[in-house]
């Protein structure tokens, strides 16, 4: 297959990444790498469509007459299919960046061949793009740091060549002085209150001392924020309380004997 992809990146820059095995590994999509193995081996999850292959596999990339030579071979993780590729890939200078051909075989065998074969090419098609992506982002990475590297060593080292005016130093609240009071009558019932507010404080630190925190969190408060008592009700004495019944019974008696005298006679 043939195929094509344009990144802005320069191909100078794409080479350097190419000549490095280890950011080559980086760049494959989806690659995890095995611990201690080649920089470029381990396994990869191709999705065709609504499935998905797992290979397990290394590549290697040499650099030819002006172009890249990548061949690799791979098995599937859970089965005994197979796959071996050629590729050769090419950086070719255009505008404002440069563009990558991609010209290859390959041959496999396993659960590849019973899915479509568009699948498969669109499958392929995204990871050759996606590489080319990856390629161009490692690129613009180094580039970065090479740019900020320079400009690291160009910055003057002596102090005070920074180019940046000292920073203001911030106002202190500390060393302030206390602003003046303002003139004016001194009256002598504010001084009095100030007096009776130092007296309660002092008070009920002394009262504090010496009690737990629930005993002074359940504590009455005293002084001018004591509770007001409720007003107490005025009930009448008992001497008062029992005379209205005695002088009803006295009346009610009298009724009596009046009327047994009168029946008699």
């Amino acid at each position: 297959m043939e195929h094509e992809v344009f990144v802005p990146v320069p191909a100078e820059r794409l080479r350097e990444v190419l000549d490095d095995p280890a950011r080559v590994a980086r760049a494959v999509p989806g690659l995890q790498q095995d611990a201690g193995a080649e920089p470029v081996a381990g396994r990869l999850k191709i999705r065709v469509g609504s499935h998905s292959v797992t290979y397990r596999g290394a590549l290697r990339v040499s650099d030819g007459e002006g172009a890249y030579a990548v061949e690799g071979e791979a098995e599937e993780s859970r089965g005994s299919g197979s796959v071996r590729f050629a590729l050769r890939i090419v950086l070719r200078e255009a505008e404002d960046g440069c563009t990558v051909v991609y010209d290859g075989t390959a041959t496999a065998d396993g659960r590849i061949n019973d899915l479509p074969a568009d699948a498969v090419e669109g499958a392929v098609t995204r990871l050759l793009n996606r590489f080319a992506e990856h390629l161009a982002a490692a690129a613009t990475d180094a580039g970065d740091e090479g740019a900020q590297a320079e400009a690291g060593e160009r910055a003057p080292t002596e102090p005070g060549l920074t180019g940046q005016p000292p920073a203001p130093e911030r106002p202190s609240a500390f060393g302030a002085a206390a602003p003046p009071t303002s003139p004016g009558p001194v009256d002598d019932e504010d001084d009095e209150d100030e007096d009776d507010d130092i007296a309660e404080a002092a008070h009920a630190r002394r009262t504090m001392i010496g009690r737990s925190a629930e005993e002074v969190d359940h504590a009455p408060p005293r002084g001018r924020y004591a509770p007001v008592p409720a007003p107490q009700t005025v009930s009448a004495p008992a001497p008062l309380r029992w005379a209205a019944p005695a002088a009803a019974l006295a009346v009610a008696s009298a009724i009596v004997a009046v009327r047994a005298l009168r029946r008699r006679r």
